[in-house]
């Protein structure tokens, strides 16, 4: 498999493993969005910074994230407020509907280098009833002043370049980004404001201690007044910390050759990134170099995943006809942390010591707005400064067999749907 992102990445710097004895004031294992966001917001603010990344900087999902910048979350305002509360849910809305100004505002200040496009996002309809989904998700959107239109089934082929959707919701706040430059990105401007990171430095084992925590890698070890763990999904078992559950859930893209201008020059003309309402969810966007990418749910490292790159083919070319036949050349997937509820988690772990996961999708903006959060309220000793409150524990229903269901279920939609007329 050629993950696209990894191939065409313009930041590049690397880390050495952590050696010997440190002391320092924030610890963060982990090191996506939000670990390396904690250490960025932290280093800023004068505090001693050490990160720690079990593989390299954006390896996990961060590095094989679609790149939609979106504002908010999977689930519409009024269920975040049904689900935890009308101050919390207000409260949370509220910041991550500001998260994507958060997001650019940090590329530009630091020089990101990740082909930044606020061009908006597009929720397209697949069917009647996706339309009235976001008839509905408009409704609450407007209530809350927030920059939204609602296109019909016309304005969306012009917008999209196809005809396949009956109507679309644009988000003006929203855009696109290439996930791994920025995500190394902010990397690269935690150590410029005095981080230290650590590539191929797994945490073995943490200890809680009177006045800190104390955490143990193969080489080395961190002695640190406030703790921050930010594996998300691809969490590794660590002797003394809790294992953040979430249900994994794999979700894959290709991509095509860049396309010339007569075949692109219809195909998303405006720049926005795209996502359908579908149970089993799809979504597709260019890169900068013409490059149409195809997303859905599902892994490809199993005997089943020909039946996803047998659907990716149809799909490309019910959506765009004029690129029927068109060859794939990256193929990727990686995993999103889904919680029951669909809202992200802290799990308080301790005294200055929290766990963030569970972004159910949503991991850009509201990765970079609860790492940036969870280093202000460690560095204070305050957890009101968390976007959530902090819980003391977080359970799913079988979530491993849960996981297994869903690939399934993708496997077996897509394996039908490549044999028959449907998409």
């Amino acid at each position: 498999m050629r993950n696209l992102w990894q191939e065409t990445a313009e930041e590049q710097a690397r880390y050495a493993p952590l050696e010997g004895d440190v002391a320092t004031d924030l610890v963060i294992i982990g090191g996506g969005f939000t670990g390396c966001s904690a250490a960025l917001h932290a280093a800023g603010e004068g505090a001693a910074v050490r990160l720690i990344e079990a593989e390299t900087i954006g390896y996990g999902g961060s590095g094989r994230n679609v790149g939609l910048v979106n504002a908010g979350l999977w689930m519409p305002p009024e269920e975040v407020v049904a689900t935890i509360g009308k101050a919390a849910g207000d409260r949370l809305n509220t910041l991550l509907a500001g998260a994507p100004d958060l997001v650019f505002s940090l590329i530009g200040q630091h020089g990101i280098a990740c082909k930044a496009k606020r061009a908006g996002t597009l929720h397209c309809a697949h069917s009647p009833a996706g339309f009235r989904n976001l008839q509905d998700r408009y409704r609450q959107q407007k209530a809350l002043n927030a920059p939204v239109s609602l296109l019909d089934a016309e304005k969306t082929a012009e917008r999209t370049g196809s005809p396949a959707f009956y109507g679309s919701l644009h988000d003006a706040r929203a855009g696109t980004i290439q996930p791994l430059d920025y995500c190394r990105g902010l990397a690269r401007a935690s150590v410029e404001a005095g981080a230290f990171l650590h590539e191929h430095s797994p945490a073995i084992s943490v200890e809680s201690e009177g006045d800190g925590w104390t955490v143990a890698t193969p080489s080395g070890t961190i002695r640190a007044a406030s703790l921050i763990m930010a594996t998300n999904a691809y969490h590794l078992n660590t002797a003394g910390l809790p294992e953040p559950q979430n249900v994994p859930v794999a979700f894959f893209q290709m991509a095509t050759q860049p396309l010339g201008d007569n075949l692109r020059r219809s195909i998303l003309p405006g720049g926005e990134g795209c996502w359908d309402t579908a149970r089993v969810m799809s979504s597709f966007r260019m890169d900068e170099a013409g490059r149409l990418i195809i997303g859905a749910i599902g892994a490809l490292d199993h005997a089943g995943g020909g039946f996803h790159r047998d659907w990716a083919a149809r799909k490309l070319a019910s959506l765009f006809p004029h690129l029927k036949g068109e060859a794939f050349e990256q193929a990727w997937f990686g995993r999103i942390a889904m919680t029951s509820d669909h809202l992200p988690k802290i799990l308080r772990l301790g005294e200055r010591g929290y766990a963030i996961f569970g972004y159910s999708g949503r991991g850009i903006g509201p990765g970079t707005l609860f790492g940036k959060s969870a280093a202000a309220a460690c560095l204070d000793n305050n957890p009101d400064l968390l976007p959530v409150p902090a819980i003391e524990a977080h359970k799913e229903f079988m979530p491993d067999m849960r996981a297994r269901f869903y690939e399934a279920a993708a496997t077996l939609m897509h394996g039908l749907a490549a044999r028959s007329r449907f998409v």
